[in-house]
């Protein structure tokens, strides 16, 4: 009898440390997206206030940025921020309204409103002074330490030329 309820105490023990450990893990798995979630807010309403530096103050060095493939991968993070620089001197009333953000562990979805009106011109784009606001949806990818790793954009650049009066080159 005495071997049962040692074995019973021993499983009980063990039952209770594996709960434990479960619950640790969902808290771990929490706090690592609810953080991964945070920064990538904190990077989209920098970039919205024209802020490039701070936007991309917590990506890695070799940090990826896919666009929407409409256009070249970056994999250089002082090419992003020049390119980026740019856009919004190019657009100085350049804003992200209606930020939403959803994580699952490595990755985050920051849905928002782009807006601006080109006031100056955009590599050899002369401005048009029309306006833009179309609906984005970034991904963000996340290492373990919490930095950005990749961005990735689901925007259609095509709407937001044809709301700023730009003309596509055809294609023959």
């Amino acid at each position: 009898m005495k071997k049962i309820i040692t074995a019973m105490a021993i499983a009980a023990c063990f039952l209770y440390a594996c709960k434990n450990k479960s619950n640790a893990d969902r808290n771990d798995y929490s706090s690592i997206s609810e953080r991964n979630k945070q920064v990538a807010l904190k990077a989209d309403r920098a970039l919205g206030r024209g802020e490039v530096d701070s936007a991309y103050k917590d990506c890695t060095a070799d940090f990826i940025e896919y666009g929407n493939g409409e256009s070249k991968t970056t994999k250089n993070l002082d090419s992003t921020k020049a390119y980026m620089k740019l856009f919004v001197r190019s657009f100085p009333d350049f804003r992200i309204d209606n930020l939403h953000a959803y994580a699952d562990s490595n990755s985050v979805v920051v849905t928002g409103d782009w807006s601006g009106t080109f006031k100056s011109q955009f590599r050899d784009i002369p401005p048009t002074m029309k306006s833009f606001k179309a609906p984005d949806a970034d991904i963000f990818t996340f290492n373990k330490d919490g930095k950005i790793i990749a961005h990735r954009s689901i925007q259609s650049e095509t709407t937001i030329l044809y709301q700023l009066g730009i003309s596509l080159p055809a294609n023959n």
